[in-house]
């Protein structure tokens, strides 16, 4: 029996159906893909690149206050899911009693592939997802399983049985396992998406920490979510308004708290237009003109051909400016900025 086969041999022993020999792949580890998030920039700021977005078998966290746009981006991104997968459904669950019909229609989200399913407690949650997320991967029959999409909305809304029966009772007592329970219930949830290539997207509420040297912002819920969460992004948020000065949507600025792919602490901004969603181009001409594609010149852009134009113009007619030669351009430069790598390293020595 040779060497590899001695260690094939000792690693069936283990009787662990997750585990596997890296250079084969590790189905629970390694990230299977992107799903686009409707905005080229956030994309390379989750990815590298602006073709990829945020991991398709990763806990993805969206924390803000609130009216920050967390369901929005979520939608948004539901949307782009959709269509990108023909095939895919989505399961979002629920639990601030905001999700409509009328609301996903208007946002032109294919409803007929989304179901919301109202979820009040924890405890509620990881039981439907972990049933859901069995069937899927115990599904032999299906060998080609349709894409699938999670997301809770939001884990901050979520109560426990406990507090749900205390308050049944009229106990005002505070519920001390519910850190706890989030806990419990990712630690359960993260090796299971990984297994079945199932993105989960949670949106979470932000406090002041109290105390704190510097003005610092925490998710709630305790260190369950951010530790099971592979990217962490917090948004904040400004209003966008019209030339008559009516408010039309947010420029909703993305900072990476956490990322395991991507260099942490990055930040860009993203355009949520209310009645369209985000903007896919929106931040492309400052992260060209940074990149040395396209330079301004006294009030106007030139571009690589040496056409001079205003930045509305461009932003008017983004399609005949940013052609797949300059995206191309964008995107090579992109992996430099967002990547971990060597050059990333030697310009933070040098800095």
């Amino acid at each position: 029996m040779s060497e590899l086969e001695i260690f094939e041999s000792l690693l069936k022993e283990t009787g662990n159906e997750y585990a596997g020999i890296v250079e084969d792949g590790v189905e629970a580890g390694d990230i299977t893909g992107f799903i686009g998030t409707g905005s080229y920039s956030l994309n390379a700021l989750l990815s590298g690149s602006i073709y990829g977005g945020l991991a398709a078998n990763k806990v993805t966290a969206l924390a803000g206050e609130p009216s920050t746009g967390k369901t929005f981006y979520a939608i948004n991104i539901v949307r782009q899911f959709l269509r990108d997968n023909e095939n895919g459904f989505v399961f979002y669950f629920e639990s601030e009693s905001a999700i409509s019909k009328q609301m996903l229609a208007e946002r032109e989200v294919d409803t007929k592939r989304v179901a919301v399913v109202p979820v009040a407690t924890i405890q509620e949650f990881r039981t439907q997802a972990v049933k859901i997320l069995d069937k899927y991967i115990d599904d032999k029959e299906n060998k080609d399983r349709p894409p699938m999409l999670f997301v809770l909305d939001s884990l901050g809304n979520l109560s426990t049985e406990k507090e749900m029966s205390d308050i049944a009772e009229g106990k005002d007592t505070r519920d001390m396992t519910r850190a706890q329970l989030i806990r419990g219930a990712f630690r359960v949830l993260t090796l299971k998406l990984g297994k079945a290539k199932v993105p989960l997207i949670v949106t979470n509420h932000v406090y002041d920490v109290v105390g704190s040297y510097v003005p610092t912002k925490k998710m709630g819920g305790g260190s369950g979510l951010e530790y099971a969460a592979s990217t962490i992004l917090f948004l904040s948020k400004k209003k966008d308004k019209d030339k008559n000065g009516s408010v039309t949507g947010a420029i909703i600025t993305a900072n990476l708290k956490k990322a395991r792919l991507t260099i942490e602490n990055k930040k860009v901004e993203t355009l949520l237009d209310y009645s369209t969603g985000l903007d896919p181009y929106y931040g492309l001409i400052d992260l060209s003109e940074k990149f040395g594609i396209i330079k301004k010149v006294s009030t106007r852009y030139e571009m690589p051909d040496g056409t001079k134009v205003f930045e509305s113009t461009i932003e008017n007619n983004p399609e005949k400016y940013f052609t797949k030669e300059i995206l191309d351009l964008i995107d090579e430069n992109c992996k430099q900025e967002f990547l971990y790598g060597k050059t990333n390293v030697v310009q933070e020595e040098e800095t």
